[in-house]
């Protein structure tokens, strides 16, 4: 995937009464308020690379919705790729055929119904990806106290033991009998 390079416009769509405070913006970016982000680096979290201003050039409404001429300012942010790593035996996750590389752990990944870091491997980020789910951001505990304290919307923090991803429709591993999958 391509960088978002400066200069970072976007038009956004407004499917409630309110843009969000964490909004996908594409690839690995992701556009934060301007109150997220102060409030992000005052209370000293970490893992977001970025913080560059966006400016906002449209804002559409999805549905009949009133008009509104104030919105938030944006920075666009990007998670940081962490050394933490999935936890191999503990993780519930079907593969295609077993990871060989050590390093991203995510080949030939069929399906995820939960996942553990290895522990050992996380060194305290906030927010990251970390190795062998590549495309799933994961946040600390700190961060999800944090989200909640300051009410910050347009987020679902999951926990990752309850995390599923199955584009193909697998049974989970405990439910799987010998034999079969």
């Amino acid at each position: 995937m391509k960088p978002w390079l400066p200069p970072y416009r976007a038009e956004l769509v407004r499917y409630g009464e309110e843009l969000g405070d964490f909004l996908r913006a594409g690839g690995n970016d992701f556009l934060l308020s301007e109150r997220f982000a102060q409030a992000f680096r005052a209370e000293g979290l970490t893992g977001l690379e970025g913080f560059h201003p966006v400016e906002v050039v449209r804002v559409r409404r999805a549905r009949r919705l009133p008009k509104h001429s104030h919105f938030p300012r944006y920075v666009v942010v990007r998670p940081c790729f962490g050394r933490a790593a999935v936890d191999l035996t503990r993780s519930n996750i079907h593969y295609a055929k077993p990871p060989t590389c050590e390093e991203c752990r995510s080949e030939g990944l069929d399906a995820v119904f939960g996942f553990t870091l290895e522990p050992g491997t996380w060194r305290g980020e906030d927010v990251f990806y970390p190795r062998g789910m590549q495309g799933v951001v994961t946040v600390s505990e700190r961060f999800e106290r944090f989200v909640a304290r300051h009410g910050f919307t347009n987020m679902r923090l999951t926990p990752s033991e309850e995390y599923v991803w199955n584009p193909l429709r697998r049974e989970p591993l405990s439910t799987v009998k010998p034999g079969s999958a």
